[in-house]
């Protein structure tokens, strides 16, 4: 099917586990005529849980996308994890879409993911659909009314349930019928208050004319404001399993969820630093190429896939794009829509469509794609993700296998963005650091399975930092004589603390020439070792500012060498004058757990250094504890919540910021830390 920008829509299914995304994603496939018969989750045999691990566990644990093409339209689908555990792929999906469909479990009620996707979709612009899945059985009144009391008025059905659940009735379209709970006048009604309250001139028509005398592009228009800023909240029911409400839920899709041009772009940037510029995606396809690669698939047979958004422009076979601020194009040798595991060739890819090149290694997450042939670089903003504070040390569990080790969790980083790899040159220590332990856990289980690679594993080190407390000044003079060509170098400066998060800064306050500017970079360079070693127990050193203000120079012996010696060193010396700090990183710790636990719950942590913020009820007798607290005390915290909850706990973590450690531990720390002793 032919299709333009207009007739986009790009549609990610979020929500909570169990909730039944991967069947409705099934049910839709299958309404739209993409394959012949839902497939079964519990059978292994849908579209969207294709792989292994999948199939075993019975749990959608990447994102699949596919397209149908419905009426005029040509939808995009994204069907996403439900589990906290795996919410970076789910985070970038929201990248890709206009449309936020969360995806509701009628029988388990409101859910933490529902909450958080429902945040994470108002806090992107997404027009934003409540869609009530499992309806048949459900308690779907008491639903709509939690539902509006949690997220707000502007929440209201576009449909119903009837024959207790086995159908549904519209409420927007063609209101008739009779549902299982409310009236259909009444709800229709309320859906056409909050519609026209948005917009003047549809309010005017509507208090002159009555709801008749409105057109249906001003009723059109105007229902899509309200999706695009929030003021409406749709809820739909379906069936996932039945089919019931599936082919309404697509007619509301394609006519009342907004295409490309009506969503809010991402801010694109040209340039860089001071001559970086914001410049707009228009969906036109005659203008140059602009498009975002949110996901990455390394697929062993296929090799890199990488998935794009399109923006701006249009993309054919044989297209020379470049990557980032890249000088060199790379020509486009076939281009692929999605459809689970499965590659379809296409001829072109416009402005609002998802598309996908292969074995281009070059490309990375969240790159930008363009054929604009000046030097300026063009990109975007990073998305913001989750900290991933769950870590393990690991090393191969067979020799030879270190660069096989670092390659395949290159490649697994690239597909997940809260799955991170970093080594640590100094203790020589390569860490993986996840979200959670299942995830690190599944992870480190596919690598196995995907590139023969297995690992070792033990707690890693807590990333703690260090900084100062105190302004200071510092001094050191390098002089060497050999016997030849000596070295001199000599250097004042000053440090003073930062806001807590700013990092580091390097100024320049030489005056009179006393330190040529050439050796500059080299006081700097070593500045920055201490910065990357630490200077009290051997960790990053942060929120920091050093102001070089004077020193001296020989013009035969002072070379670079010297000046990063005595930069380092006078940095040093006035870091022990600053009141130096270690910092523990601190995270946002959430407790699921029956209500007869909380008191176990809120003892234990009050033995964690941690502060309760307060509890907040849930369905089924179940209770959140908030708490910030330290990391270093939660890294075992799995097996002891297990311990008190008979297994029925669970938690999740979220870095939060980083705090001074108690006297004591400082000590520990600094006692445990043997710095070398460098021969200068």
């Amino acid at each position: 099917m032919a299709y333009t920008t207009e007739g986009i829509r790009n549609i990610a299914l979020v929500g909570h586990s169990a909730a039944g995304k991967t069947t409705l994603f099934e049910a839709l496939l299958h309404a739209g005529g993409v394959i012949g018969a839902p497939g079964s989750v519990e059978r292994g045999t849908t579209v969207s849980d294709f792989d292994p691990m999948e199939k075993e566990r019975k749990q959608s644990l990447n994102t699949v996308i596919a397209s149908i093409d419905h009426g005029d339209c040509h939808i995009n689908l994204i069907d996403t994890p439900g589990a906290a555990d795996f919410r970076g792929p789910t985070l970038t999906a929201l990248a890709a879409v206009e449309t936020c469909a969360i995806v509701v479990n009628a029988h388990n009620g409101i859910e933490y993911g529902t909450q958080r996707m429902m945040h994470h979709a108002k806090a992107r612009g997404l027009a934003r659909i409540l869609v009530v899945n499992k309806i048949d059985g459900g308690n779907c009144r008491a639903l709509v009314e939690q539902l509006r009391e949690t997220f707000g008025p502007e929440c209201l059905p576009i449909n119903l349930p009837a024959n207790d659940g086995k159908s549904v009735v519209d409420c927007f379209f063609q209101p008739s019928g009779i549902s299982d709970f409310s009236s259909v006048a009444e709800a229709h009604q309320r859906i056409i208050d909050q519609v026209v309250e948005i917009n003047e001139t549809v309010m005017d028509h509507f208090l002159e004319l009555g709801e008749s005398g409105l057109s249906g592009a001003e009723l059109h228009d105007a229902f899509e404001q309200c999706l695009r800023e929030g003021h409406l909240v749709p809820v739909c029911f379906v069936s996932a399993r039945t089919g019931a409400g599936v082919k309404e839920f697509l007619a509301l899709v394609e006519k009342l969820a907004p295409n490309p041009k009506e969503g809010n772009p991402p801010p694109f940037v040209k340039g860089s630093g001071a001559d970086a510029a914001p410049i707009e995606a228009r969906p036109d396809p005659k203008l140059h190429v602009i498009a975002d690669v949110f996901k990455i698939v390394n697929d062993p047979f296929v090799g890199k896939l990488s998935v794009f958004r399109m923006y701006q422009g249009t993309v054919k076979k044989d297209t020379q794009l470049f990557i980032d601020d890249g000088k060199k194009p790379f020509k486009v040798g076939h281009l692929f829509k999605l459809k689970g595991k499965d590659h379809v060739e296409i001829d072109q890819a416009i402005p609002g469509d998802i598309a996908a090149v292969a074995k281009i290694e070059e490309i990375h997450f969240d790159a930008v794609l363009h054929d604009s042939h000046d030097e300026d670089q063009i990109h975007l903003k990073p998305l913001e993700f989750p900290q991933p504070m769950f870590g393990l040390a690991v090393e191969p569990a067979h020799k030879g296998q270190e660069q096989k080790l670092a390659v395949s969790l290159h490649k697994l980083s690239e597909e997940d963005p809260c799955f991170r790899y970093e080594h640590n040159k100094e203790l020589n220590e390569s860490v993986v650091r996840g979200l959670s332990d299942l995830h690190l856990k599944l992870m480190l289980e596919r690598m196995k399975d995907r590139y023969g690679v297995e690992v070792k594993t033990r707690p890693p080190r807590i990333a703690y930092r260090e900084t100062v407390a105190a302004k200071a000044e510092g001094h050191h003079r390098h002089k060497k004589q050999t016997g030849g060509a000596g070295q001199f170098g000599e250097v004042f400066l000053r440090i003073e603390p930062l806001p807590r998060g700013a990092g580091f800064e390097f100024e320049d306050a030489i005056k009179g020439g006393t330190i040529p500017n050439q050796f500059l970079p080299a006081i700097e360079k070593g500045v920055r070792q201490v910065l990357e070693h630490g200077a009290v127990a051997g960790y990053q050193l942060q929120d920091v500012k050093v102001i070089v203000y004077d020193g001296k120079y020989h013009p035969v012996d002072s070379k670079e060498i010297a000046f990063v010696s005595a930069g380092k060193k006078a940095f040093l010396d006035a870091i022990t004058k600053a009141k130096p700090q270690i910092l523990e990183p601190i995270v946002n710790l959430e407790v699921f757990v029956p209500d007869t636990h909380v008191g176990d719950i809120t003892g234990g942590l009050a033995g964690k250094r941690a502060r309760i913020h307060g509890t907040d009820s849930l369905r089924g007798g179940e209770l959140v504890v908030k708490a910030q607290v330290p990391l270093a005390e939660v890294t075992d915290y799995q097996t002891e919540l297990k311990a008190m909850t008979a297994g029925k706990g669970r938690y999740a973590i979220e870095f939060s910021h980083y705090d001074a450690v108690p006297a004591q531990v400082q000590k520990q720390l600094v006692d445990a830390y043997k710095p070398k002793v460098e021969e200068d």
